[in-house]
């Protein structure tokens, strides 16, 4: 009986040692007699991405980056939308992507002259000065649905170049007069004003609501209303042409640019635009 035990042990290390990584399992029957039976542990199959998440690692790194970098560039040359509009930022385009459901990420540019669109002209306390513009506002943002239908709301960088030249318009008979700081300066002794006005944030924040409801599987329309944020103004006045009084014509360039700079409105650029969008 012991030389039947000892050779069911020498069996069973055997095999225990012939599994390596394999665990023995004794048992007994009813004569006494030890049976080792060796148990493979399944070992998980290694998959292209595999996560371990105990290390807070992606094993096959490699794979990882090809993957990342396939479905990105897939996702950038499949967009989900293109589309044209016109507003106070100009006349543009912009192309969009879908990241989910509710959810595109817009990029466009839009300008051109659009001193037209708002009138032409402005004005700032008692002077209205005549606009002349050339905008180029390239921008980037994101297009949300919350509600998943025609209702929209956008937010996003303006990347503006923007350049803004104004005329001094002067009010009244025989040449006119520009109320400037409160005082009256005749035209025929000052000139005419012009100059530029000039926005120092480089990066304008901006936000929109609007509606974009579809026509059919392919084509919608939209429109948007918000505004991006400028930053303070830096105005440059000067006097076009000989002035029969220099000293009083630098004295109200001086005064014309300080009110200029004063305005709160020059901060803020209103959107409103209109559009029409085809989707792939």
């Amino acid at each position: 009986m012991k030389i039947i035990k000892l050779s069911a042990i020498a069996v069973a290390v055997a095999a225990s040692t012939a599994a390596m990584a394999a665990e023995p399992v004794v048992l007994v029957d009813a004569d006494d007699v030890v049976v080792a039976e060796p148990v493979v542990v399944a070992q998980p199959v290694a998959t292209g991405y595999q996560y371990n998440s105990d290390a807070g690692i992606i094993r096959n790194t490699t794979g990882a980056v090809v993957g990342t970098t396939r479905t990105l560039f897939d996702t950038v040359t499949h967009p989900a939308a293109v589309s044209a509009e016109v507003g106070t930022l100009g006349y543009g385009a912009n192309i969009a992507w879908g990241l989910n459901e509710n959810t595109e990420l817009q990029a466009g540019w839009a300008g051109g002259d659009v001193a037209d669109l708002f009138g032409g002209d402005f004005d700032a306390h008692d002077v209205n000065y005549e606009v002349e513009t050339d905008f180029s506002n390239p921008y980037m943002g994101v297009q949300l649905r919350p509600a998943a239908n025609w209702f929209t709301m956008g937010a996003g960088i303006i990347v503006p170049d923007n350049s803004i030249d104004v005329t001094a318009n002067p009010n009244g008979d025989n040449g006119g007069v520009y109320k400037i700081d409160g005082q009256e300066y005749s035209a025929n002794d000052i000139g005419t004003l012009k100059g530029t006005l000039e926005h120092r944030n480089k990066l304008a924040p901006y936000a929109t609501i609007g509606f974009r409801p579809n026509i059919n599987n392919h084509w919608g329309v939209f429109g948007e209303l918000g505004g991006a944020y400028l930053g303070n103004t830096d105005a440059t006045i000067e006097v076009d042409g000989n002035a029969a009084n220099p000293a009083l014509a630098a004295e109200a360039a001086k005064k014309a640019e300080a009110e200029l700079e004063d305005k709160n409105y020059a901060k803020w650029l209103p959107i409103v635009k209109l559009g029409a969008t085809y989707r792939f």
